[in-house]
């Protein structure tokens, strides 16, 4: 799960506007149940958790590609359940631009520590613009001191001459490569987010938005969000923010999957009267 940390408004009703590929597919692969995995044979329903490709019963050519801005590695924690994590909706929908590592499986990213971002909350993480205004500081000048890890923001120097830099914020996105994301559940990010090898990285939040996941965790509040929807916002936010564009749902077919079984579990719940 991620949470984002400023506020916003994002209702439940979000998943109702987006525009994502007909589903007829999923409905059709729904009413005829599990299916085989065509890698490991593993009976599966819509796709298979552990390769990262639709079932037999869901033609691949019926399933959307979405071609993202930026590399992703998702690091999953050993103990989060495959079939009940949402990452594995960004490989198969973005399979080119997706990697996936389980914990303690982490990349090594010492040579690429000023070209990748970690979204993740906390006392360090700034705002996506603060975190690119550091990767171009410090590969414009190549003396730009390490991030303290200890400090609650960076201090990020906006002289003139930089502040004009970073208004032409698409200058700064050749210094972003990679965008790493944690999929666990809150209790069990501690970890992972403090293993050594993730501490040099920038960490990024995101703009605060309500989770539709139905598999809340209990005391938390609803801006933590699911991987795949983390990984959706941030892509919104990149996309107006850094590119400057309009979002037209260039990324909403990232919630294919999900918001398809988001309206079956809230169906089911409507006919049992639970909702």
């Amino acid at each position: 799960m991620m949470s984002s940390n400023k506020q916003g408004a994002s209702e439940n009703n979000l998943l109702e506007k987006l525009k994502v590929s007909s589903q007829v597919v999923l409905e059709t692969a729904q009413k005829k149940g599990r299916s085989k995995c065509p890698k490991c044979n593993g009976s599966r329903m819509f796709y298979c958790y552990t390769c990262y490709v639709p079932v037999e019963s869901v033609p691949t050519v019926d399933i959307p590609t979405v071609k993202l801005p930026v590399k992703i590695d998702i690091i999953k924690h050993p103990n989060e359940t495959d079939g009940k994590s949402t990452a594995p909706h960004a490989k198969l929908l973005a399979y080119e631009d997706v990697s996936m590592y389980t914990y303690p499986c982490i990349p090594d990213y010492d040579k690429q520590i000023h070209e990748v971002v970690l979204v993740f909350p906390g006392p360090n993480a700034v705002p996506l613009k603060d975190g690119l205004q550091y990767l171009a500081q410090y590969n414009q000048k190549k003396d730009f001191p390490e991030p303290n890890i200890k400090r609650p923001r960076l201090d990020i120097d906006k002289s003139d001459d930089e502040d004009k830099t970073m208004k032409g914020t698409g200058e700064n996105i050749k210094y972003l490569k990679k965008v790493v994301f944690i999929d666990s559940t809150w209790n069990q990010t501690n970890k992972i987010i403090s293993d050594e090898r993730l501490q040099g990285l920038v960490s990024v939040e995101l703009t605060e938005q309500k989770t539709c996941f139905w598999r809340h965790q209990k005391g938390k509040p609803d801006t933590y969000l699911s991987t795949i929807e983390a990984i959706y916002y941030f892509m919104m936010d990149f996309h107006m923010q850094i590119l400057e564009r309009d979002y037209n749902g260039e990324y909403d077919n990232l919630l294919f999957f999900f918001s398809f079984m988001y309206k079956l579990i809230r169906d089911a719940k409507k006919a049992a009267g639970k909702l």
